[in-house]
């Protein structure tokens, strides 16, 4: 549907009828921000962290089809009174007691096997969720990157209307001098400017709110922004488009993996109701503290176990694990209401966008045109102060509707790919070193030991990562 979603994010800044100024060659581009947003996100590192953790979980499935061997060490005092023929006697021992104990699951009707295949889908629902942040902490980016340039614009424009202002005050002051006009139309010159400087001072502040969005969803200060020149290639079949939200979209994606575990949830909860057949070894020794005795134990055998009441808790688990599976699968039907309606809402914002901007082009032109032929007849006496101020305002909200209009059919253009699920570095082709989901578990979906070189290894990336 998209053969190159991201040319250039590179461009231009500003537009030509507002009068701003040229940027230079080291303005920063939108893929610069975005790159910065994805190596500086908290809350990527945060969910990265969780998916680790998620990792972690294959791992103690596996280990729990391993050998268990453990250590046993104490101290018994043995304490005895007997009475034999009238006497009283009284005998105490005390024994130093050391073993190993080590036991192994042969076979407990694939329990184990279910629990291990749930805890590797629930990584790949974990995975889905990753990518899912991944596209907000970009789209956020997207957002703030513009609102910087939309609010920049937005002061430029106030101080260019503050000044042309000014002008008209100077004017209407000197036409009063000579008689031309009036004092009201002095007055209404002088409230132009105040209303001009009060909307200034509430741009300025609303850039200032802007710039610290853009430190919290980039990781530090804008610098010289410019304008995408160029949006990412978009079809226009919204119903194509759905289809390929649907295949790929993470949040719905994550939804399938979270039912597929479900599902094996149910079959271990099933298996728990049966035996399981282990396979259990012993070895020990025992000496008395004085060195008067001494003896050594060990024992081999098989031992199979099974419920025969527990109070209905297995029975319940059952119940809860399908009760579970249906809460993932509405999930699941919700998931692909949510994407399909995501798309379309998101398509139908980017054409509202771009009609918006195509008509707030015409009004800039038209609004314009109006305001040079006001201000020339006020001249010729043929208008007033007032016609001129209002065409002045009118001027004044056309260009500020299509600054944001075209901020907005940015931001609709990015949100279009977030809904697909196609706003990810990888997509946009940010040029940046992406984290790799499955390295981590490579790593410890065998269960490693420390002492073994998988164990060491893992060792060494932790350390990389600051966690050990």
């Amino acid at each position: 549907m998209r053969t190159n979603k991201l040319r250039t994010l590179g461009g231009v800044f500003g537009l030509a009828i507002l009068g701003l100024a040229p940027v230079t060659a080291k303005a920063e581009t939108l893929a610069d921000a975005l790159k910065s947003a994805y190596v500086n996100s908290g809350l990527l590192e945060q969910n990265r962290a969780l998916l680790r953790s998620a990792d972690e979980n294959v791992a103690q499935a596996v280990a729990s089809l391993r050998p268990i061997i453990d250590w046993t060490s104490g101290i018994t005092l043995d304490s005895s009174d007997t009475r034999s023929q009238g006497a009283n006697r009284n005998n105490t021992s005390t024994s130093l007691n050391l073993g190993i104990t080590g036991s192994l699951l042969v076979y407990d009707f694939g329990r184990s096997d279910f629990l291990t295949e749930s805890a590797k889908e629930t990584v790949l629902a974990t995975r889905q969720t990753l990518i899912s942040v991944e596209q907000f902490v970009l789209l956020t980016g997207v957002q703030a990157y513009m609102n910087v340039i939309r609010n920049q614009e937005f002061v430029d424009l106030r101080q260019n209307n503050l000044r042309l202002l000014r002008e008209e005050l100077r004017a209407a002051q000197d036409r009063f001098e000579v008689g031309e006009v009036t004092r009201t139309d002095v007055a209404q010159a002088e409230s132009a400017v105040a209303l001009a400087q009060s909307g200034l001072a509430a741009a300025q502040g609303d850039l200032t709110r802007a710039i610290e969005e853009f430190r919290e969803a980039i990781g530090r200060d804008p610098g010289s922004l410019q304008t995408p020149s160029e949006l990412p290639q978009l079809g226009e079949n919204v119903d194509a488009a759905k289809a390929a939200a649907l295949r790929r979209h993470p949040d719905l994606l994550q939804a399938q993996h979270n039912v597929a575990a479900a599902e094996l949830n149910i079959r271990a909860a099933e298996a728990a109701l049966l035996p399981t057949l282990n396979l259990t070894a012993r070895v020990g020794a025992s000496e008395e503290l004085d060195g008067s005795d001494m003896s050594r134990t060990g024992s081999l055998g098989v031992e199979m176990r099974g419920p025969i009441y527990r109070g209905g808790r297995l029975t319940s688990q059952q119940r809860q694990a399908m009760a579970q599976r249906d809460a993932q699968l509405a999930l699941l039907h919700l998931a692909g209401l949510q994407v399909k309606q995501d798309v379309g809402d998101s398509y139908a914002n980017l054409r509202a966008a771009r009609a918006s901007r195509t008509a707030s082009r015409e009004a800039v032109r038209a609004a314009q045109v109006a305001f040079d032929g006001t201000r020339e007849e006020a001249t010729l006496g043929a208008r007033t102060t007032l016609d001129v101020l209002d065409a002045e305002q009118d001027l004044l909200d056309a260009r500020a509707n299509l600054i944001s209009a075209n901020a907005d059919v940015v931001i609709a253009a990015y949100s279009v790919l977030a809904s697909i699920g196609e706003l990810t570095a990888r997509d946009l082709n940010l040029g940046v070193q992406t984290y790799d989901p499955a390295a981590y578990y490579e790593l410890v979906k065998d269960a490693p030991i420390e002492s073994s070189p998988q164990g060491q290894k893992l060792d060494r990336v932790l350390r990389a990562l600051g966690k050990n």
